[in-house]
């Protein structure tokens, strides 16, 4: 358990001082008790530097103390922290402090972790900046600088642990396992809030890959029966002639090898839910059979007229058009009806394309782990490929090549253009440059590179570089003013942009973007 540098004996060694920046007047200035106090763990093996440091960050921190990071990373289960302060000069470094930046990068709510070296600039630095440091400092220390960097870590953490409340007192944001700021991804996650809280059927739609299957556990576990099973069942997993046995089972001496009785699908998820995938491939006399089932909630085992009467509730997925099976009378319509009360529409990927660099990121984290790889991150050639990818196979295509890229990479510190299958290779229009950052930052950096180059190649037509990057043109406009490249790109332009169309600041207009 760590230990409150508050609570040590004794005044420090006044030979700690040397080497240090430790001045009080700043730390009088900065100290403010008026603060709600902040727990910040310190892992630094020389326990005299902690006794000095306490005091100078003032009554708004309590300091807490490890010698080692193996420890350090134990303790944050044991204590509430807020911030962590991280001395790469350790003998442990090369792999324990690792250890400690992924388990604090990979937290529900990310602890930020401020690394200090004698090393400015360094590889030491470097490399904690790659593993998802929050901030680095060079030693000797100067308590302004320190004291600034921890203040903004832990406002950062307090606006995350209030974000994650405020959604779970008003029930809203995203579902767990929909990834996406998309508003197609929204509306997904709006409806499937509103219809866990009742028992009606429901019917997914959408392209195979869009994750029919995750809005549809998503549902059941959001639901007051997600303490009861949830059962799934693919119409395409078996034939024609054993689905019947599938869904309501059988008795014993039903048919030739029923040993004994078997409870089929429906009973199995009794209390539950039961999830039927690719209904549309359900043969007609089944659907009859199935119809029957959801009409009078109740199931017959194959071989007995006894109806058993059955708790379920039912949906069902399919990347099939029923409305024109309906039409074509190779689906019964009354069937159709009764599944779809609620129908949830799954957006394709090349519709919440925005989405990619999220879940490319989600994909990579937890391939990483799964392969036991270093954590790596994308450049923005790689987000520019796969941002212009149709994606035919939507969200299980893309895991699938970030998968295979992550399995596949050539031990590179980042997955770059190299990584990536063939056939994606040459859609990129943007470098493989890349600086320490956070995930944020190679997302602006990947914009950043898409506009300039879109501008590039239609010689600063921002019309058609709008349309080649599938944006508007006030959208555009205001990315150029975002990243400053208005002004370089302005000599190019070939057509001005009406004020009319964009809200701009007089300052912009001026400037004659």
């Amino acid at each position: 358990m760590a230990v409150s540098i508050a609570d040590a004996q004794g005044p420090p060694p006044v030979g700690v001082l040397v080497g240090y920046k430790l001045k009080s007047e700043r730390a009088n200035l900065l100290s403010n008790s008026s603060f709600q106090q902040k727990n910040a763990l310190l892992v630094d093996a020389d326990e005299a530097f902690g006794q000095v440091l306490q005091p100078l960050l003032g009554h708004g921190y309590l300091l807490l103390q490890e010698s080692s990071a193996t420890a350090a990373t134990a303790a944050f289960d044991s204590e509430t922290l807020d911030a962590v302060l991280l001395n790469l000069d350790t003998p442990d470094y090369q792999e324990n402090s690792r250890l400690l930046l992924q388990a604090a990068t990979n937290r529900d709510v990310p602890l930020p972790v401020i690394a200090y070296s004698w090393e400015a600039g360094g590889q030491k630095v470097l490399d904690a900046f790659k593993e998802g440091a929050f901030d680095t400092l060079s030693q000797p220390l100067d308590v302004q600088q320190l004291r600034f960097a921890l203040d903004r870590a832990c406002r950062r953490v307090a606006l995350a642990r209030e974000l994650i409340e405020a959604r779970r007192l008003l029930g809203v944001g995203p579902v767990e396992g929909l990834l996406g700021n998309s508003k197609a991804i929204e509306r997904v996650s709006e409806v499937t809030r509103k219809v866990a809280e009742v028992s009606t059927t429901v019917l997914i739609t959408g392209g195979s890959g869009t994750g029919k299957g995750v809005v549809a556990q998503a549902i059941h576990r959001l639901s007051t029966r997600s303490a009861k099973p949830f059962v799934a069942f693919s119409v395409c997993s078996f034939p024609d002639s054993l689905i019947e046995d599938e869904l309501f089972g059988h008795e014993k001496g039903a048919f030739t090898g029923a040993g004994q009785a078997r409870r089929g699908r429906f009973e199995e998820a009794n209390g539950g839910t039961i999830f039927i995938d690719e209904i549309g491939d359900l043969a007609l006399p089944l659907q009859a059979k199935l119809l029957r089932a959801l009409q009078e909630r109740t199931v017959e085992r194959l071989g007995s007229n006894v109806p058993r009467p059955v708790d379920v509730r039912v949906i069902c997925a399919t990347n099939r058009n029923l409305e024109k099976m309906v039409e074509d009378g190779t689906f019964r319509p009354d069937l159709y009806f009764r599944i779809s009360v609620v129908k949830i529409e799954m957006p394709s990927l090349g519709e919440r394309k925005d989405d990619i660099p999220l879940l490319a990121e989600h994909f990579l984290r937890t391939f990483a782990k799964t392969h036991s790889k270093a954590a790596r991150r994308l450049t923005p050639g790689f987000l520019s490929a796969l941002s212009r990818h149709s994606w035919p196979g939507n969200v299980r295509e893309l895991q699938n090549v970030i998968e295979r890229s992550v399995v596949l990479a050539n031990g590179n510190e980042y997955l770059g253009v190299s990584d990536l299958p063939e056939e994606l290779r040459e859609l990129t229009v943007a470098n493989d440059d890349m600086r320490p950052g956070s995930f944020h930052e190679a997302v602006q950096g990947f914009k950043k590179e898409l506009v300039r180059s879109a501008l590039r190649m239609h010689s600063g037509n921002r019309l058609k570089a709008a349309v080649e990057l599938g944006i508007s043109r006030c959208y555009l406009h205001r990315l150029l003013n975002q990243f400053n490249l208005a002004d370089g790109e302005s000599a190019q332009e070939k057509l001005e942009v009406s004020p009319k169309l964009c809200t701009v600041s007089q300052d912009t207009q001026s400037t004659g973007a």
